[in-house]
């Protein structure tokens, strides 16, 4: 089913087809991975040519302004050479149909989510895809495209607010130069505290110097602590639970700051498990469900299926963990309605077809999202 779900994404979105490019960065960060994994069960090399081309394709999009806007060239400003070898220096658009707002309209809440801009949590997708295919491919500009795109997006998303506290812009404009939705995220500081120690340690292992990253690493650290994570958004949950198995592997490579940091996830995240079981969400009809938004709860759940090694070598979260895996039916559950011809053909589905899809397809195969063990 894989295979089909991502060669369909692939000619729909303009990859493959003669189609203008169809690009938006969280999708694309997934899809990236899942061809990865395409090319690690099939042995197929035309899904890690895929890959690569998806990764030319995101950044020659979505790293250059739109054809609706009077600017031109990289969204950066470097000039066209330079621009293409540093790709992700001025960050990365998300790829939303409307353009972003001008500094002189007003905020409307429910255009915004439909506006252009830059997201961080977007971005660290991203970071994770480049340095996925890195590892993949041993090909080290991947990770230093990964690493040039964390330092600019820690430069311009976090500053310094009133009481001299570092904090974090959700959405920014395309160039990086205002704040488009100046509250925090409530998991973004934690993502970028996970996906920059990955890609310090991934960038060692390729031969990149990541001393760069040390103070970015250190401050992100600082703006967690003290924070509360939990959450009963069933996305929000999924990406928790991927970062407990992310903080797992780099425990198992690396020391990471702080060090209690599995604890604490790990604290935060069952309330939000047990409480969404609870809820029996999953009665609803296809009509009144987000498959994403499910999907994304349904990988975390596969990720934590991989903590069992690790619960046995670190006893004292044997419990917890597999608390959380009393859960797992809940994945299977999430796949076999989706997999259904017949709820994929519901308009609560068909609107956001392209994500609903290729995270199925991160659901049912996740191990190309997640990495090595």
């Amino acid at each position: 089913m894989n295979e089909g779900l991502m060669l369909e994404f692939a000619q729909r979105t303009g990859l493959t087809s003669g189609t203008g490019p169809q690009r938006y960065l969280w999708t694309d960060a997934f899809a990236v991975c899942n061809f990865l994994e395409l090319n690690h069960q099939a042995g197929d090399t035309r899904f890690l040519d895929l890959a690569v081309q998806l990764v030319d394709q995101v950044h020659h999009t979505l790293g250059q302004h739109r054809s609706d806007d009077p600017r031109r060239g990289w969204i950066s400003g470097l000039a066209d050479e330079e621009g293409a070898r540093h790709p992700t220096a001025g960050g990365l658009r998300i790829g939303k149909p409307l353009r972003e707002r001008r500094p002189d309209e007003p905020f409307d809440e429910r255009l915004e989510w439909e506006r252009d801009g830059q997201y961080f949590h977007y971005l660290t997708k991203w970071m994770h895809a480049l340095q996925r295919l890195s590892q993949v491919t041993s090909e080290a500009h991947y990770c230093r495209w990964a690493i040039e795109l964390a330092q600019t997006a820690h430069a311009r998303f976090t500053y310094t607010s009133t009481g001299s506290r570092r904090r974090m812009h959700w959405k920014m404009s395309i160039d990086l130069s205002r704040p488009l939705v100046p509250s925090q995220g409530q998991h973004d500081p934690l993502d970028g505290l996970i996906t920059y120690q990955q890609l310090s340690a991934s960038g060692q292992a390729a031969g990149e110097s990541c001393s760069d990253l040390a103070a970015e690493i250190d401050e992100l650290a600082r703006m967690c602590d003290g924070e509360h994570w939990q959450t009963t958004d069933p996305l929000g949950l999924g990406g928790l639970l991927v970062d407990l198995c992310r903080t797992a592997q780099l425990l198992q490579r690396v020391s990471i700051k702080p060090p209690q940091l599995f604890a604490q996830l790990l604290d935060s995240v069952l309330p939000g498990v047990r409480s969404y079981a609870q809820q029996d969400p999953l009665q609803q009809p296809a009509a009144y469900r987000l498959g994403f938004r499910e999907l994304g709860f349904s990988i975390g759940l596969r990720a934590v299926q991989r903590l069992r090694p690790f619960a046995r070598n670190e006893t004292e979260f044997t419990e917890q963990i597999e608390q959380i895996l009393r859960h797992q039916a809940l994945a299977d559950e999430i796949e076999a309605f989706w997999r259904q011809p017949a709820n994929r053909e519901v308009d609560s589905w068909t609107a956001h077809g392209d994500i609903n899809e290729v995270m199925l397809a991160t659901s049912l195969a996740p191990d190309g999202y997640l990495g090595p063990c």
